[in-house]
């Protein structure tokens, strides 16, 4: 299947995660993203070290530049059990606005067509690195990154694409 790009409305699919009275949720992409301009990004796997030093930190740091350009909500998405992404929210102690998904069995990366095979790390089936602006569904930025690169969907990036 093809990246989603540019113009493409993003599809549906379910993700997990914990709400703020600390219960297991399971919830749609689009009752997350309709009616709203978000930003979907997405990380091959938590407590990874580019994920978790550089990646999350830009969105949570610059969550209010973001916001203030129009961005309702910012949804991390990584190849995780809602456990371990429950665990990794958590070292995250100043994070108000970054939403941490689940999407355990790698469903809805594929159907973004943005699954990346690290089999031979013994990672699995992973979501490549990168960041969307989506506005009521539709995808106005796909910034992807090729293989384990971080040099086009960071916080930054997205900031300058707006």
């Amino acid at each position: 299947m093809a990246p989603i790009a540019v113009g493409d409305v993003i599809p549906d699919g379910t993700v997990a995660y914990f709400d703020e009275q600390d219960q297991l949720q399971e919830a749609s992409i689009h009752s997350l993203a309709a009616g709203k301009k978000v930003i979907l990004f997405g990380v091959p796997g938590a407590f990874t070290p580019t994920c978790s030093v550089k990646h999350v930190p830009g969105f949570i740091e610059k969550a209010g530049e973001l916001k203030s350009k129009g961005i309702a909500d910012i949804l991390l998405i990584s190849v995780n059990d809602p456990f371990v992404m429950k665990a990794w929210a958590k070292t995250y102690p100043d994070n108000k606005d970054v939403k941490f998904l689940a999407d355990g069995s790698a469903s809805y990366t594929h159907a973004l067509g943005l699954e990346l095979d690290l089999s031979e790390k013994g990672l699995g089936t992973r979501s490549k690195r990168f960041a969307l602006v989506v506005d009521d569904l539709k995808v106005k930025v796909a910034n992807i990154e090729a293989g384990g690169e971080f040099t086009v969907s960071s916080a930054d990036d997205i900031l300058k694409a707006l």
